[in-house]
């Protein structure tokens, strides 16, 4: 099991900048297995809580049946276009995936069930300063930080 914690105690300039760029939009997308197997996207909100990455769904959400019945998902960061002129100056946009745990009932205001996530991968992608180039940083437990520069 490898929670947001494991991320930032690993890589932690990284992890601050993945989660800047989650913290910048409310609303993300998760991508879920149905039955069939085939993908579904659903929008989602998540919070940082005790060193983990959580989220929820609500009672009666197809999103939730997919991950009590197979935990693997993805999920994505909202997304803006790079500033017009300055494309180096753009934040870029953020990913994890990995395996929803189960934590329970949610409490509050807003039934539902509470998962918390078992990271397998979390990157981040961007431009290079120039703007030229996407950058792509990854991150996988148990291996060090990747970048990859691409035309």
């Amino acid at each position: 099991m490898t929670s947001w914690n494991d991320v930032e105690i690993a890589e932690p300039e990284f992890a601050a900048r993945v989660r800047r760029i989650f913290d910048a939009h409310k609303h993300k997308t998760i991508a879920t297995l149905r039955a069939d197997g085939s993908p579904r996207i659903s929008g989602i909100e998540i919070e940082f809580v005790d060193g983990e990455l959580t989220f929820g769904s609500m009672p009666g959400a197809r999103k939730g049946a997919d991950l009590l019945r197979d935990p693997r998902f993805a999920l994505h960061s909202g997304s803006a276009d790079p500033p017009e002129g300055a494309p180096g100056a753009w934040t870029g946009d953020a990913k994890v995936a990995g395996r929803a745990r189960s934590t329970g009932d949610l409490a509050g205001e807003i039934p539902g069930q509470g998962f918390a996530a078992d990271l397998t991968e979390v990157v981040r992608t961007g431009l290079n300063e120039a703007g030229d180039r996407l950058v792509v940083e990854f991150w996988r437990p148990g291996e060090p930080l990747r970048r990859v520069e691409r035309i």
